[in-house]
């Protein structure tokens, strides 16, 4: 195989990361006629065939390069060839990751899955050329007995009640007038309206561009949401969301009255929805960060419902969306639609409802029946 280089963007350190391919190794046995490359080589240029693999596959740049990082971590922590890492290898490691860095379950189960992954990768293809470059036999170090189970639940996020919610935003909007920051005050309260009406993320949000509102789209105008949370590594997840419970009137609102003050781009469809007071190198109007809606959200929690701060955050915000969406009588399907879940199980996590539901659905449910019956309550 001749040697070729593919260049890729992978966030991993800033800048790109090259793939250096130079037939150091082969899927059909040999060598490749590694031209010298050296045990370093080789062990990189598995590495760089496993990422180039996942890239075929479609995974997300981001994706691939925490793939990189937990192989490098394992690496690191063994001191030994990637070829001759075995299970007491990882039981070890996994010690290291649970006692002395403290990672939560989720993340060391994130990345046994992606060390895992790799040396599936491995056994499939380059069993027998590691074998016959290294000597050493490779085997799956993650095994029925180190593999950690896959964590239950985590962390259960129940959202204040949908009056609540109503009274913090309806305080903090009567407070916009007199806002010492008029335009940073309005840009927050109307990101984190996004949040609670209809259930975008934080980081969809703050990727929303002027071009991505669609006033003339379905009933009440739609959304492009274009960076949205992919499942299995394999990039963003576009969707349109209705602009339901009022986002209509708002964002119509913020693009005529308000937006224009932050400068004389809100005619150019790839401005930021959203910008900040600063600008960028190239003159113009940067995206306002995460960061920036998270402090404002935690300062009206503050200041309107007291009793939630510190606890209420654009994502309890999702989970308090899907609770009142779904007691104001919409089905999960509609609800998994809006929020842009994957599975319909996922959407099922986001739900929260007062204890007597079951008795409201029953009643309601028998309300039904008796009226098709046309008789009393049945039984």
């Amino acid at each position: 195989m001749a040697g070729i280089q593919v260049v890729v963007g992978l966030p991993a350190g800033g800048g790109v990361v090259v793939l250096r391919l130079v037939g150091s190794v082969s899927g059909d046995g040999g060598d490749g006629g590694g031209g010298g490359v050296g045990e370093e080589g080789f062990e990189g240029e598995l590495v760089d065939r496993f990422v180039l693999a996942g890239l075929g596959a479609g995974f997300s740049d981001g994706s691939l390069a925490q793939d990189r990082a937990a192989v490098a971590g394992l690496r690191s922590f063994t001191g030994c060839r990637l070829w001759a890492v075995q299970a007491a290898d990882v039981d070890g490691w996994l010690v290291y990751l649970r006692r002395e860095r403290g990672l939560a379950r989720s993340t060391v189960f994130d990345q046994v899955c992606r060390v895992a992954r790799f040396y599936d990768f491995l056994l499939g293809r380059y069993q027998r050329a590691v074998y016959e470059r290294t000597g050493y036999v490779l085997v799956q170090p993650v095994d029925e007995f180190n593999r950690p189970g896959r964590p239950a639940g985590g962390v259960v996020r129940v959202p204040p009640l949908a009056r609540e919610v109503a009274a913090l935003f309806g305080g903090w909007r009567r407070e916009l007038p007199g806002a010492r920051k008029y335009l940073p005050a309005v840009r927050s309260y109307v990101v984190a309206s996004l949040w609670w009406r209809v259930g975008l993320r934080i980081g969809e949000s703050v990727m929303l561009e002027v071009g991505d509102w669609y006033p003339d789209l379905g009933a009440r105008g739609r959304l492009h949401v274009r960076y949205g949370k992919g499942s299995g590594g394999r990039g963003p997840r576009q969707r349109l969301v209705p602009a339901i419970d009022g986002v209509d009137v708002l964002l119509g609102w913020w693009l005529a009255e308000v937006r224009p003050y932050f400068g004389d781009d809100c005619d150019d469809p790839r401005a930021p929805m959203f910008p900040s007071e600063r600008r960028g190198r190239d003159g113009r109007r940067a995206r306002a960060g995460a960061q920036t809606g998270r402090a404002a959200l935690a300062d009206a929690v503050q200041r309107h419902l007291p009793a939630w701060s510190g606890r209420l955050t654009p994502h309890v915000l999702r989970h308090a969306c899907a609770s009142a969406l779904y007691e104001r009588g919409v089905d999960l399907k509609a609800i998994q639609d809006l929020l842009g879940h994957a599975w319909l199980s996922t959407t099922t996590g986001y739900i929260h409802v007062p204890s007597g539901h079951i008795e409201r659905a029953w009643d309601r449910a028998n309300a039904r029946v008796a009226g098709r019956l046309g008789g009393g309550e049945v039984r």
